[in-house]
């Protein structure tokens, strides 16, 4: 039996999703929008299968970015997935969002060390540092830029945490841009994730017989909603 695996990712701001038959990528959709994730996935998910004349039925495999990401939208993600996974007993995997974005750097041809950010608002990023596109060398983590200026300092940042805090991370010698080290001149590296490197890594890693990580949300910090304390007591005793 072949292989169909469904990839999606809603823990940045793009709502990405992606079909891969094992071999190549069969179809994608990509869009940017940080306040519409829940609105705009299942949209995407079936235009991706009607792209590739497959029916939800057809898929064998669901990988969804587990993050860090921001609580409401990385949640809309890994729901979506794991609904698939119930309603067709199909195996999902997680993986690290921030894994899949490196791995989408090293398709681009960005080689040696380098740090993945992406924005995790409160004017801090979610980041780690990597040895090349398949190997993460630090756990994945939520400071402030200026925080981590001297562990980054020299690398080339990838993603839009690195645009975001561009000022901060070049004082450190460090930031997106060619004349970095690492970073050949011409190469287009990623800002958000792509479901396409996330799909393709997805399936390297189970060719290779690879482990993957507990398909949990990697959240590293409490969400913004809170439930309210001290009610006010508004009924007659």
């Amino acid at each position: 039996m072949g292989v169909l695996l469904l990839a999606l990712d809603t823990a940045t701001p793009a709502v990405t999703v992606a079909l891969h038959d094992g071999r190549t990528t069969l179809a994608t959709s990509h869009q940017v929008d940080a306040r519409r994730h829940g609105e705009l996935l299942l949209p995407a998910v079936h235009r991706v299968l009607a792209s590739a004349s497959a029916t939800p039925g057809d898929l064998t495999d669901v990988v969804a970015g587990i993050g860090p990401g921001p609580y409401t939208g990385l949640r809309v993600g890994l729901v979506t997935a794991a609904a698939f996974g119930a309603a067709l007993d199909i195996p999902v995997r997680g993986l690290c969002t921030l894994d899949g974005i490196a791995y989408a750097a090293g398709q681009a041809g960005l080689t040696g060390p380098f740090v993945v950010a992406t924005d995790a608002r409160r004017k801090e990023v979610y980041w780690a540092r990597y040895a090349d596109g398949r190997t993460r060398v630090s756990e994945p983590a939520v400071d402030r830029p200026a925080d981590i200026a001297e562990q980054v300092a020299g690398l080339p940042v990838v993603g839009a945490g690195g645009t975001l805090y561009r000022e901060v991370f070049a004082a450190a010698g460090a930031g997106p841009g060619a004349a970095l080290p690492g970073v050949p001149e011409g190469i287009e590296l990623p800002e958000h994730q792509s479901a396409a490197a996330l799909a393709a890594l997805a399936v390297e890693k189970l060719a290779a017989g690879e482990e993957f990580p507990p398909n949990q949300p990697l959240y590293l910090r409490r969400p913004d909603a809170q439930v309210p304390v001290n009610y006010k007591v508004v009924t007659p005793k």
